[in-house]
């Protein structure tokens, strides 16, 4: 007599509700991280390996801090690096705003503000503001890089500047740069 097969059970994230198998592929992994590690740590082998990683970090960084208060060696923390998935790491970005003037159908520009985000600044009103100021169209947009910067309809690089640094006392003005002929170019 052939044997009854027993069903399949599987089991679903308690954060995003898809199959565990599949939280790696949903928009919410970063959350699931920990609802994972707790319930199904041999489904991801790696996320284990990398929580044990980033808790002996943190004990090092306890040891380290420890003995830097307490009249150690006065080394310098290195620059923030942010893990991601697989292995890599990402450093963090410098906080610098880039102005860049594009023409199109040969007489027409759009000015793209990009950075405003990396000083605080809520870039709906940001672009409000410069549509404003300079009484025209100003939208947010995602760049060719996923990022989201500020569009401004014309040619206004030669007002920006100094507007963005009277609207936005935390930009300063050594931190705001013109893309010119491919190349960076302080604004200051």
């Amino acid at each position: 007599m052939a044997e009854k097969p027993e069903p399949v059970r599987v089991l679903y994230c308690g954060v995003c509700g898809l199959p565990a198998e599949y939280c790696e592929f949903g928009s919410e992994f970063e959350k699931c991280k920990p609802w994972l590690i707790q319930n199904a740590p041999n489904l991801y082998p790696d996320l284990l390996k990398e929580s044990n990683a980033k808790e002996a970090d943190n004990v090092s960084d306890q040891l380290q801090s420890t003995s830097i208060s307490s009249g150690g060696s006065s080394t310098s923390k290195p620059e923030e690096v942010k893990r991601l998935p697989g292995g890599k790491t990402k450093k963090k970005e410098k906080q610098e705003v880039v102005i860049e003037k594009v023409v199109r159908n040969k007489r027409k520009c759009i000015t793209t503000v990009k950075g405003l985000d990396l000083f605080g600044i809520k870039l709906g009103d940001a672009a409000k503001k410069l549509g404003k100021k300079f009484a025209t169209g100003a939208s947010v947009v995602k760049g060719p890089t996923e990022k989201e910067q500020v569009d401004v309809q014309g040619d206004i690089a030669y007002d920006i500047v100094e507007f963005i640094t009277e609207a936005w006392p935390d930009v300063p003005e050594t931190a705001i740069f013109f893309i010119e002929d491919g190349r960076k170019v302080p604004a200051a």
